[in-house]
């Protein structure tokens, strides 16, 4: 019913929690140029027309996912293609560099890495693209520069 209230726009669901033991719900959605108050009030009042309070009482949030949070679905991928990350692998390491591409089974990180290049004394900042299959990747989220 949460996909249904997002079809037609640029929204899409990241996760449901339920707690059945404090019947409470929690429903976080984001969007590929972000997600307003009305987005989450949209969806609040589509899960509640969906559901007869006299015979469910729950407690529902609706939220937005935070932009410093680790990517959790294939969207975030397509939402920050061209954006600086953080990335630590399942084998434990660590890459920060432009997220350059996504596709159904994995996304490429160019990484600036010093090399020492034939021919030349000193080594130069070189774009090298890491190829990650998503079963590869530990966490991966933005980096954010305050200005």
């Amino acid at each position: 019913m949460v996909e249904q209230a997002l079809e037609g726009s640029d929204l899409f669901l990241v996760e449901v929690n339920i707690d059945h033991a404090e019947a409470v719900v929690e429903v976080t959605i984001d969007g590929m140029n972000g997600v307003t108050l009305d987005d989450c009030m949209r969806v609040n009042d589509a899960v509640l027309a969906a559901f007869d309070r006299d015979r469910e009482d729950y407690e529902l949030t609706v939220g937005s996912y935070g932009i410093s949070e680790p990517y959790k679905v294939r969207r975030h991928y397509d939402k920050n293609l061209g954006g600086e990350v953080e990335v630590l692998t399942t084998a434990g390491e660590k890459l920060k560099g432009i997220l350059t591409a996504a596709t159904d089974d994995g996304c490429t990180v160019t990484v600036p890495t010093k090399m020492r290049l034939e021919g030349k004394k000193r080594p130069e900042l070189v774009e090298v693209a890491h190829e990650l299959r998503y079963n590869e990747i530990k966490i991966i989220k933005n980096i954010i520069h305050i200005k």
